[in-house]
């Protein structure tokens, strides 16, 4: 094993970062009116001042039609001040600040993004419940465009850094997924025509954010089910991203709507998940097929490792590992892999000063244990791990303690 570096300068274009650590763009629900709030700016800070490399703010739709979530940050000139005030805190701890830009495409509804929700092909989206309605190939070019908007409007607002969210199975995702795109123009069929959009919007990120800005891709090793995406494909869809000349590519997995614990791993506490919801039709069918709906995935930590290792193989380009690491010993196995960088999102839920800590006792593991309540609680409030909520309701400290015991 290599002498660690986690604790060592890194590059990713024209940036580099303190250390080799990186705050997951992971959704925080901390955007009232689509909108940076108090709340957004003192965890982004918190996490900067615990010693963080670079912290990520997420997900930022470069458009309202790009909206999942009625409390999700929405990119448009009038939040450049709010953003400001938060870029200038993260800079002041010494850290650097990267904002996470995409479009959820079918992952949204008509009473959050105002329309009918998009994406490559039209169908229904059981998660929403909504229809959804395939693009007008004179669309795609203005979607694409607004990516380009959207990094103008980044640096603006004082930020490093962009990651063009290219999986998870939003908009860019369900182009390049033979499961979502079932179009029979150019933009479909072949792996070729299916990365096209991907192209467009990745080329209008690179030419705005010009030498002066990192552009980050987040993508898909996996799409993780039958149907969808799998490694070779992506392994292509890699080699094209690192030829178009992304500065640093987040090795990630999973589908939302089709394979959501993929993502993140472990189980779904359907419990803390309906208790906020306010929609008695959605709360009462989330407890119904939830399970279903939602399975659970075996949880390990690194637990996309192997699969990463085949891409650290086959590119050149920086390489961000994501995906359960909690421990200095994990970390530092993975950046002896030769992985430029770790990010991590829930164990900076958890403890936002975990780098720091890290750091000063040189052997150290955050406390997390992936019983996935921040998660559970984020779509219908801010994220928030249950340890750090006093006022948890005693039903949720139930479900918890339940989900804790199991072996």
């Amino acid at each position: 094993m290599k002498e660690s570096v986690l604790f060592t300068p890194g590059r990713i274009g024209p940036l580099t970062l303190r250390n080799r650590t990186i705050r997951a763009a992971a959704f925080e629900g901390m955007c009232d009116g689509n909108s940076p709030t108090d709340m957004l700016y003192e965890y982004h800070r918190s996490v900067a001042a615990g010693g963080i490399g670079m912290t990520t703010l997420a997900y930022a739709s470069v458009t309202r039609n790009g909206l999942s979530f009625p409390h999700q940050l929405w990119l448009r000139p009038e939040i450049v001040p709010g953003l400001r005030r938060i870029t200038d805190a993260i800079h002041r701890e010494g850290a650097a600040a990267g904002i996470q830009i995409g479009h959820c495409g079918n992952m949204s509804h008509r009473a959050i993004c105002g329309c009918t929700p998009i994406s490559a092909s039209s169908g229904f989206n059981i998660y929403s419940p909504t229809l959804v309605r395939g693009m007008r190939t004179s669309e795609i070019a203005d979607v694409a465009r607004a990516f380009g908007t959207a990094v103008n409007l980044a640096r603006e607002a004082g930020f490093d850094s962009v990651e063009v969210h290219a999986g998870h199975g939003y908009l860019i995702s369900q182009f390049l997924s033979p499961y979502t795109n079932r179009r029979k123009d150019e933009y479909g069929g072949t792996l070729e025509n299916r990365m096209r959009f991907m192209d467009m919007c990745l080329g209008e990120a690179l030419t705005a954010a010009r030498d002066d800005m990192a552009v980050v891709v987040k993508t898909n090793m996996r799409d993780g089910f039958r149907g969808g995406l799998d490694l070779d494909e992506c392994l292509e869809v890699a080699r094209r991203i690192e030829r178009n000349g992304a500065h640093a590519l987040v090795l990630s997995g999973g589908f939302v709507s089709r394979a959501p614990m993929y993502v993140m791993r472990g189980s779904m506490p359907l419990r803390s998940m309906t208790y906020y919801m306010k929609q008695l039709w959605l709360k009462a069918g989330v407890r119904a097929v939830g399970r279903w709906m939602i399975p659970d995935e075996p949880f390990r930590e690194a637990y996309f490792l192997d699969d990463a290792l085949r891409f650290r193989e086959a590119l050149k380009l920086p390489l961000v590992y994501v995906g359960g690491l909690v421990s200095r010993s994990k970390i530092d196995e993975v950046l002896g892999h030769g992985f430029e960088f770790v990010a991590m999102a829930r164990a900076l839920i958890r403890e936002p000063d975990f780098v720091n800590r890290m750091k000063e006792t040189g052997e150290e593991r955050c406390d997390c244990d992936h019983t996935n309540y921040c998660i559970a609680r984020m779509y219908s409030r801010e994220m928030a791990c249950y340890r750090n909520v006093p006022d948890l309701p005693p039903c949720l400290k139930r479900e918890i303690e339940r989900k804790t015991k199991r072996p």
